[in-house]
């Protein structure tokens, strides 16, 4: 009977030593494989990644990582994003890396001013998306805006201008819902409404206001511009306004007869506001729009550097027509950025 007892404890004693080195062993483990890309996805639950690290060989045991995990009190800790998993990187390594959401960045920068057709195009540029129809699809769709919250024609105007942090993963879905959100984000504490706009009208109108200058300090006075006009029942008469009308057809020029073709974007052609955006516009311009500059001013002329030349009446502003658009030498393009603000 001592015997049998003796063997037993030996057994136990040998499968306990076994299972602590091995224990021990686990958590020394370090990743000897290539150099890899491993991808948490937003929302993914802890089984999810622990079973995506051991499929990919990252990790030799999925009970031990849980475990080791728990004890750091990290597992509600990790951040979606790609990560690089290079060779050496231990347990530590590897839940440090995604608690602190060290991943690799595919930064996209979308300009202001810039409509979705054109956002298409850079998400392409910078392979997030193999193909520009389904964003362009999702984007125009009148019923898709409206469950992202969005009452508009399509998302044109809300899909925010600045620099976004995407995945390898990204679909137009997941991009377009970013961008709205991001939009809803900034705009959080603005109250969108302003003289007897609505908050369509704000949007619209601070996307003609964005198309019409590049600089910064003329967007105010060209929102006052604008209100007079309306106020006045006058066509605004904006160039970009045509363009955007025209865009799938656009070569680069505007020709008398694209002036004189109506369209509902075409402010040459109705005395209104477009039916929708022309554009995203940024902060600057949605403020300008909602705090425009109180002044007598009814037209503009480009003076071929991004400023403008206001008028008061007709006549001034045939004068600087004849100035800055029928003098060779004042024809020469220039930068606002070169000015003395």
């Amino acid at each position: 009977m001592k015997k049998i007892f003796l063997g037993t404890l030996a057994l136990v004693l040998v499968i306990f030593i076994g299972g602590a080195l091995k224990i021990k062993n686990d958590l020394a483990y370090t990743y000897q494989g290539e150099k890899k890309n491993f991808e948490i996805k937003s929302g993914q639950s802890f089984p999810t990644i622990n079973q995506n690290l051991f499929k990919e060989g990252i990790i030799q045991d999925r009970r031990v990582f849980h475990k080791y995990t728990q004890y750091k009190g990290m597992l509600e800790s990790f951040k979606s994003g790609n990560y690089e998993i290079s060779k050496g990187m231990g347990l530590d390594d590897i839940i440090q890396k995604f608690s602190d959401g060290d991943s690799l960045k595919n930064f996209v920068t979308f300009p202001e001013g810039k409509n979705l057709y054109e956002y298409a195009q850079i998400l392409v540029q910078k392979k997030i998306l193999s193909s520009t129809k389904d964003f362009i699809k999702l984007a125009k769709s009148a019923k898709y805006a409206k469950s992202l919250g969005i009452d508009s024609l399509n998302l044109e105007g809300y899909l925010f201008p600045d620099t976004y942090n995407f995945t390898s993963s990204e679909t137009p879905t997941s991009v377009l819902e970013k961008m709205v959100q991001n939009f809803k984000d900034q705009t959080k504490n603005l109250k969108l409404e302003s003289r007897g706009l609505n908050k369509q009208e704000v949007m619209i109108l601070a996307s003609v206001v964005e198309k019409e200058t590049g600089a910064k300090f003329e967007r105010k006075t060209i929102a006052g511009v604008f209100f007079n006009r309306l106020k006045k029942k006058m066509k605004l008469q904006s160039d970009p306004t045509i363009i955007y009308g025209m865009w799938e057809r656009y070569d680069g020029n505007i020709r008398k007869k694209d002036i004189l073709t109506p369209s509902e974007y075409n402010t040459y052609t109705i005395p209104r506001l477009p039916i929708g955006p022309i554009a995203n516009p940024g902060l600057d311009a949605i403020k300008a729009v909602l705090s425009p500059e109180e002044h007598d001013y009814i037209f503009f002329v480009s003076k071929n550097n991004g400023t403008h030349k206001f008028s008061k009446t007709l006549r001034e502003h045939n004068n600087a027509v004849r100035k800055w658009q029928l003098t060779k030498k004042n024809k020469e393009g220039r930068s606002w950025r070169d000015l003395k603000q």
